[in-house]
């Protein structure tokens, strides 16, 4: 697909997740476009809405709970849940993708939030979970290229709300990629990022 087809994409299926992960999506894409999580960590199966107004915007996914997923067999021996990080970690993933639906740019990066409150968990037999961001703020820093992303998460399983994860944040930044990992490289080594 286009860039411009892209930018105006309202879902995903898997196969464009994917694309998304292994940068082959778009065959015309911008330097430094987007990058998904590849599976395992990648933690939505599809993307079932996205839409903005300005600053503000929502963007939805779901994730087909598996018997054998792989956080099932190590998180833990005789108690398997999905770790609540994760479900933390989709909705960062989920503002990151938004990020650069918006035309952000960049290799992205969780910031933050500001609380989050389990309620509930998410076993082996439950059957799917659904990530809702509620995007307040998406800004263009347009002296350094970088673009930014704040919404409130909720995670619901089979239905009901198991986790909320108050002003997310993610941003997206040029020139922090490592294309060429493992090789030492000025991108190596990791640390404070400079403002």
């Amino acid at each position: 697909m286009k860039y411009s087809d892209f930018l105006n994409k309202t879902a995903f299926s898997k196969e464009e997740l994917l694309g998304i992960a292994l940068g082959t999506l778009v065959e015309d894409p911008p330097k430094e476009f987007i990058r998904l999580p590849a599976p395992p960590m990648l933690m939505f199966d599809r993307v079932v809405a996205l839409s903005h107004d300005g600053p503000r915007g929502r963007i939805v996914s779901e994730y087909d709970v598996r018997l054998d997923d792989w956080f099932f067999q190590c998180h833990f021996n005789s108690d398997p849940v999905q770790p609540g990080c994760l479900g933390v970690d989709a909705i960062w993933q989920m503002i990151g993708l938004y990020c650069g639906l918006r035309g952000g740019k960049g290799i992205g990066r969780a910031l933050g939030c500001k609380e989050i409150e389990f309620a509930g968990q998410i076993r082996p037999h439950n059957r799917l979970v659904r990530y809702e961001v509620d995007i307040r703020r998406y800004t263009d820093l347009k002296a350094s290229g970088a673009a930014v992303a704040i919404g409130t998460g909720h995670v619901l399983v089979d239905g009901e709300l198991i986790y909320t994860i108050n002003d997310a944040k993610v941003g997206l930044f040029l020139g922090i990629g490592y294309p060429d990992y493992p090789n030492l490289s000025e991108n190596a080594v990791g640390g404070v990022m400079k403002r």
